[in-house]
């Protein structure tokens, strides 16, 4: 029995057909874990949404939503054609009135754009490793769109960050030695 499941496998990466090949373990790993960042990333968002001010900021955080949404649905659809159980989905937050949360107990519209700039930093190395990891094409095509839209996507975070004056560069060095 054990043998006719290898040599299936065998022949699945030979068919030259992706998706008749199994995934190794760290496809899955790599797909699972950015599944359920996704879906914690996601109910922070929207966690965020009702914390900010800014109508940009809300506007972005909603794209950051759909985007999250339509990778968590490619993400399910090919772990679940694998047989790999889905990792746990937090509850969807409620819509709150900016006005009924305290003041002290709010998230400033920078912090939440901060937070929104490490994730999609975090977001373009996951990417990455499991574009790196993955044998299958299919898998490492789509972590490439999810990598493409997530660098276009943190275009705008940085230009928002620049045009609000949110962005706080690291110290400039300007002053550097003669080098004669």
């Amino acid at each position: 029995m054990k043998i006719n499941k290898i040599r299936s496998a065998i022949m699945g990466i030979l068919s030259g057909n992706p998706q008749d090949e199994p995934m190794h373990y760290g496809e899955v790993f790599g797909t699972w874990t950015y599944l359920a960042v996704n879906k914690g990333c996601l109910v922070t968002y929207q966690t965020f949404v009702n914390h900010a001010g800014d109508n940009d900021l809300k506007n972005l955080l909603e794209e950051a939503i759909q985007g999250i949404k339509t990778e968590n649905q490619q993400i399910e659809e090919l772990l679940k054609a694998n047989g790999i159980a889905l990792p746990p989905t937090p509850p969807e937050r409620p819509v709150a009135n900016l006005e009924d949360i305290p003041t002290g107990a709010r998230f400033g519209d920078p912090e939440i754009s901060a937070a929104l700039s490490m994730d999609v930093a975090k977001s373009l190395i996951a990417c990455s490793t499991i574009m790196g990891q993955s044998i299958r094409e299919d898998i490492g095509a789509m972590f490439g769109q999810f990598h493409l839209s997530k660098a276009q996507f943190g275009v705008k975070v940085l230009r928002l960050n620049k045009e609000k004056g949110w962005l706080v560069p690291p110290p400039l060095h300007l002053d550097t030695p003669n080098k004669e």
